[in-house]
């Protein structure tokens, strides 16, 4: 398998026939004489991709990680459909193909029409159940921790990350690295302040994205509108961007196009749960005190889990308890 990191190598498609044919560990017949222009380099890629073959002649396989970004190609002279070529002609190719995008939407629309050999795979939300086997690893003194206990903290750290999987890891890590009683509220608050490694990420996924759109400020106007307050129709956006509702719907419709949005029964938030707190807290004037930092982990805490003991860290602490302590805590256990 040739695995092939498209985001970070498509330059000119001259120069990235060059580096992934010189990279490839697959013989094919080459394009001789050297492509000339643009034009000719993609038609070049795409024999590529359709007679490279693998040791003993079998069919290859490759992994094009971030497909969507050959989509950049588009601005040379002759390029205008990229994208849509790639597809058809590897739907013709014996060889193997596996593609990754971030952007769900525009990969749809990209395969609306596209033969069924292309089956779409969503990565899943990883589930509480899964959230508990992923933490199990991370800290030492997880198995003596209480069955409700261990299962509360999968719940929590399962809500609070909406079941991202580098949320989760991130948070793992922090909790570990804290010590002490599990407290996953707190973690969050450090991972999202100032330094914080999910802030850091968050930064990274709202620049990325909105770049990667139309309309860059008028789509930070409408980010803002809806970590104010969410979920809201397509006229109460209008009237607070102070738009007509038809470049409105435009904004929006770009923000579903690069997943910062998602629309159900014709109200509008954010996609990623996580990424609304980060906007809150850092898109203004100023950056967030330690205390703002706090008050906002709170105010999404209680919002994410709805359960009377996620606001006290006490919910995780005594793990090596005996039962008659853990009653003055107030908790009820049921054999």
């Amino acid at each position: 398998m040739q695995y092939i990191d498209i985001e970070r190598c498509a330059t000119t498609p001259e120069r990235f026939l060059q580096a992934v044919t010189s990279a490839s560990p697959f013989r094919w017949h080459g394009a001789e004489p050297a492509p000339t222009s643009a034009r000719e380099a993609f038609d070049a890629l795409l024999a590529f991709f359709d007679t490279a073959r693998a040791p003993g002649g079998e069919p290859c396989t490759f992994l094009l990680d971030e497909v969507l970004e050959l989509r950049t190609f588009e601005s040379f002279p002759g390029l205008r459909r990229v994208l849509r070529e790639l597809i058809d002609a590897l739907a013709e190719s014996p060889n193997h193909f596996v593609l990754t995008t971030r952007y769900v939407a525009r990969a749809h629309r990209l395969l609306r029409d596209a033969t069924a050999r292309f089956e779409v795979m969503h990565q899943p939300a990883l589930t509480p159940l899964d959230v508990t086997d992923v933490l199990a690893p991370v800290f030492g003194n997880y198995e003596r921790m209480a069955t409700d206990d261990r299962d509360f903290l999968g719940q929590t750290v399962a809500a609070l990350t909406d079941g991202r999987a580098v949320y989760v890891k991130a948070m793992g890590e922090a909790i570990t690295h804290a010590g002490g009683v599990p407290d996953p509220i707190s973690a969050l608050t450090a991972l999202v302040g100032n330094d914080g490694v999910l802030s850091r990420w968050c930064r990274f996924c709202y620049e990325l994205r909105l770049h990667r759109a139309r309309g860059y400020g008028a789509l930070k106007a409408i980010l803002d509108i809806l970590a104010e307050e969410e979920s809201l129709t397509l006229t109460e956006i209008s009237q607070r961007l102070r738009r007509t509702p038809g470049s409105t719907k435009d904004y929006l419709s770009w923000l579903e196009d690069v997943d910062l949005v998602v629309s159900r029964q014709k109200r509008y938030s954010f996609t990623d749960p996580l990424l609304r707190l980060w906007v809150r807290l850092y898109c203004r004037p100023m950056p967030p005190t330690d205390d703002d930092v706090a008050r906002e982990v709170q105010r999404y805490a209680l919002a994410r889990v709805p359960t009377p003991e996620v606001a006290p860290a006490l919910a995780f602490a005594g793990i090596d308890a005996t039962p008659e302590e853990r009653k003055s805590w107030g908790i009820i256990e049921i054999d």
